[in-house]
């Protein structure tokens, strides 16, 4: 009896320092630090882009293959359908949103790359809200890509589009807003891969069909069915015609080569203008970031 007395009176040994209480003071999410993780998150981006050269040449390729050696080696035979308009200069308008959209996905990839070396796993522990991150992650490859457009803008003499103020400000917007549509695409997808070589399978089997059903390298008109069907449906169809619209308004070329190979998008005959397709790509970008945003809020 005595012996469990002592034991229960008997005080407690306590280790040295055991009584320290480490305070952590975790920041209160305020809109001011809420816009400084989204500036870090873009900024981070910007910076891995200015410091891989070979990405930035390797990007371009793609873009100047399709321009002058396809535009160059098919010039002769496709120069009946065309009307006198250069081929180069016809496929142009794609050419740019090629040299964004490719940019645009791969600065996507970056989530699957953060996610495999850990940085990821560090953002989503960071005081701020995930969607901060991902505003910041769409914001960034948007600039990103936009750079790259502004690179294919600048070379408009070689395939004989004029340097207009009005022709190069309307391009660069057209290609900043599918610049944000096709960066929230792609965080959107991948988000949910967990392998870079996932990624790049998924992009490839998205991105082409994506790119040729657009109209980029053909006029939206006088297609079969299924052809003129999914060109209704693609996102990119919407920033090539605006884009085609306003290379055009600048050339000096005959009314019937407007209208076979600027015909526009169409819903059910009425040619959609140019403000409503930008529209088009504005809300879709806005849905897909909406998406995104939620789905790495669930993502553990």
């Amino acid at each position: 009896m005595s012996t469990s007395t002592s034991e229960r009176t008997a005080p407690a040994v306590t280790p040295a320092g055991a009584g320290d209480v480490v305070r952590v003071r975790v920041p209160r999410r305020t809109f001011a630090s809420e816009l400084r993780a989204i500036k870090i998150v873009w900024r981070r981006e910007l910076i891995r882009f200015v410091s891989d050269r070979l990405r930035i040449v390797t990007s371009l390729v793609q873009p100047f293959l399709f321009l002058f050696v396809l535009g160059g080696g098919l010039q002769t035979l496709a120069s009946a359908g065309t009307h006198g308009v250069n081929l180069k200069t016809f496929i142009y308008p794609g050419i740019l949103c090629m040299a964004v959209m490719f940019t645009a996905m791969f600065s996507a990839a970056s989530i699957v790359w953060d996610r495999e070396f850990g940085f990821l796993r560090e953002m989503m522990v960071a005081p701020v809200r995930r969607s901060s991150i991902v505003i910041g992650k769409c914001l960034g490859g948007a600039t990103v890509a936009c750079f790259q457009g502004i690179i294919v803008l600048a070379i408009a003499g070689l395939v004989h589009v004029p340097y207009d103020l009005g022709l190069i400000f309307g391009v660069f917007g057209l290609q900043l807003l599918l610049a944000f549509t096709i960066t929230a695409f792609g965080i959107m997808v991948a988000i949910r891969i967990k392998q870079m070589q996932s990624f790049m399978g998924v992009m490839q089997m998205v991105v082409m069909p994506m790119y040729f059903i657009s109209g980029a390298m053909f006029p939206a008109s006088g297609l079969p069915t299924w052809l003129t069907i999914l060109n209704r449906l693609d996102p990119l169809a919407y920033a090539v015609d605006p884009m085609r619209r306003l290379v055009f308004s600048h050339l000096s070329i005959s009314p019937l080569a407007h209208r076979a190979l600027d015909s526009g998008i169409t819903w059910w005959g009425y040619r959609v203008p140019g403000l409503l397709e930008a529209g088009v790509i504005l809300a879709l970008g806005l849905v897909m970031l909406a998406a995104a945003i939620w789905e790495f809020s669930t993502t553990e």
